[in-house]
């Protein structure tokens, strides 16, 4: 089990462009209500895995705020991950995939480019609507609650910025993990990844609170 970023270009197909600038979207989520800014990670030619991400329209830079993370992947992607930090080491490191007609998600950190360990400095809760598996997809949608705000190996502190763009990273791998029915499963090491600036100044929702209570 080891999600590691040697060389951290190098598992990227050669075909796939690397994003600089804030490269996301606005979705109005119609099943879930929230507003998310979202990102259509490239995991292979002519495939994709969306990251799409909500937050509270009242969070500031100078306090954590929650966040509501929805990753729509297709049936053969065994796991992805998102890297809040924009990289693998110290910083939460969101991992999901399907289970059934479900799927499952759990926060790891990594100290080194070594496997990740369960990270108990945040809590994720799977909301009920906006997760689920069809014919070609498998979707979860999960409110987290750590992971915009993280103290990284120098011992600072970093806060996502609400108001404007972040850079995150994704792994993906085709392999399932070897439990998929429990969030401390183990799983191996990715095939790609790659990161982007995503912009969080869209992903602002009023009624935050209320829709995480109403998809629950």
């Amino acid at each position: 089990m080891r999600w590691s970023i040697i060389n951290f270009g190098t598992a990227i197909l050669a075909s796939l462009p690397t994003v600089f600038a804030a490269d996301s979207a606005v979705w109005q989520d119609s099943e879930t209500g929230f507003t998310f800014s979202q990102y259509a990670a490239a995991y292979a030619i002519g495939k994709s895995l969306t990251f799409r991400i909500a937050v509270p329209s009242t969070a500031t830079s100078s306090a954590a705020y929650d966040a509501v993370l929805q990753i729509s992947a297709p049936l053969e992607v065994g796991w992805t991950g998102l890297a809040w930090g924009g990289t693998m080491v110290t910083n939460p490191l969101t991992v999901a995939w399907a289970n059934g007609n479900s799927a499952v998600a759990t926060v790891r950190w990594a100290t080194g480019h070594v496997t990740p360990n369960i990270y108990s400095g945040a809590q994720i809760q799977v909301l009920r609507t906006g997760t689920h598996t069809n014919g070609t997809h498998w979707q979860v949608t999960l409110k987290c609650t750590g992971c915009t705000s993280f103290t990284g190996s120098s011992g600072k502190v970093t806060i996502l910025n609400p108001n404007g763009a972040n850079r995150l990273a994704f792994a993906y791998s085709r392999t399932k993990p070897s439990n998929p029915s429990s969030s401390s499963s183990s799983f191996g090491v990715h095939e790609v990844t790659n990161y982007w600036s995503h912009d969080f100044s869209s992903a602002g929702n009023a009624n935050f609170a209320a829709l995480v209570t109403k998809n629950s």
